[in-house]
């Protein structure tokens, strides 16, 4: 790993990337359970695919700029990991 990716988003009631701009790597992105409901991720056929407090998943050279989420404002989303 070249950088180690660390961030916190804040959720917004639409959907935004979770980077600004390209960052390809390997990632463990979680919704903490605190947060009051599920996460959003945009599926790549285009549909809704809800995250509940408290889920993670690893995943494994992605681009962090083609992930969308939204969810309830305030919520967050955690991303941990490194790029290549």
């Amino acid at each position: 790993m070249n950088n180690v990716i660390m961030r916190k988003l804040v959720l917004t009631a639409n959907y935004q990337s979770l980077a600004a701009e390209k960052v390809v790597g390997s990632f463990v992105i979680s919704v903490p359970p605190s947060n009051a409901d599920d996460a959003v991720f945009l599926g790549d056929a285009g549909d809704d695919v809800p995250w509940v407090p408290g889920e993670w998943h690893g995943f494994n050279r992605v681009n962090l700029a083609e992930i969308q989420v939204k969810g309830t404002p305030g919520d967050i989303v955690t991303v941990v990991g490194g790029t290549w």
